[in-house]
């Protein structure tokens, strides 16, 4: 039987975040595989381990620190996720996206994501970091939609346009900052996908044909549920591994965690920069 998270346990777990906080976060930030040091720059932080708030779904996967890190970044209030929760670890998408129903509780406004993300645009090499600018909703256009379920009308109606899922005006933001630290900052579609197996080459043709940049097993749960509840949205993929349209190459989890630190520095420059001009 599906699992659907209630108000009263969204309500509870940020009650519990808000008794062990200094600070209301306005900003939420969720960092993917290998990517969790950004989090490491959070000045004044309060840090709750996510197995200590009620309800909260813990990650299993290497590279993901399972930590809530709220605190002061390039000025601003930040709440930032040090590790997500993926469909295929076995929780439901709606235990998926209770953090970001938790954060909305607390305030938050305006979201940032990030996900390392295989390659699909031939062009892209790993390193490269790209601006997702829509996506292709694979794991929930076929029914797992992380709004299946009673909706919860204290965040958003029961049929949100996502058109626009997301901020125009943070992805030009986004494009300024790139460009004045001479950052190559790639744009494109992402691909959702439930994993926990990479895409088989002919997976990877289906997905360049229909228009696909990059392709990973998060993030658009993620946004959807934020876009619910009126959350701004700025998206970036970290990419970690060429296109293997041909089946000449074996990607592995380990490649994907080495890649990462050829994006950090990339992705940091980037978020901190849009961070200090919000």
């Amino acid at each position: 039987m599906e699992t659907f998270v209630t108000i009263e346990q969204i309500n509870r777990a940020a009650g519990y975040i808000r008794s062990k906080l200094h600070q209301t976060p306005k900003i939420g930030l969720i960092l993917g595989s290998g990517l969790a040091d950004i989090a490491d720059e959070v000045e004044e932080a309060d840090v709750i381990p996510y197995a200590e708030i009620p309800d909260w779904p813990l990650s299993h996967v290497i590279g993901h620190k399972n930590r809530l890190v709220v605190g002061k970044l390039a000025g601003q209030t930040v709440a930032v996720m040090q590790g997500r929760i993926h469909y295929y670890e076995g929780y439901s998408m709606s235990e998926i996206t209770m953090p970001i129903r938790v954060l909305q509780r607390l305030g938050m406004e305006t979201m940032i994501v990030t996900n390392a993300a295989g390659a699909i645009n031939p062009e892209y090499i790993p390193g490269d970091v790209m601006l997702i600018t829509d996506t292709i909703n694979l794991i929930c256009m076929t029914g797992n939609n992380p709004l299946r379920g009673p909706n919860l009308d204290e965040f958003g109606t029961r049929f949100p346009d996502m058109s626009q899922m997301f901020d125009r005006r943070l992805e030009e933001m986004a494009r300024i900052q790139a460009k004045k630290q001479k950052i190559i900052l790639r744009e494109g579609v992402y691909a959702g996908l439930s994993g926990p197996s990479f895409e088989s080459p002919a997976d990877l043709r289906f997905l360049h044909a229909i228009g696909a940049d990059a392709v990973g097993m998060s993030t658009v749960p993620e946004t959807i549920v934020a876009r619910h509840g009126g959350v701004r949205v700025l998206g970036f993929s970290g990419i970690t591994n060429k296109a293997n349209l041909d089946g000449s190459t074996i990607t592995t989890h380990e490649e994907v965690l080495e890649a990462a630190e050829l994006i950090v520095p990339k992705l940091k420059a980037i978020l901190l920069g849009v961070l200090a001009e919000l």
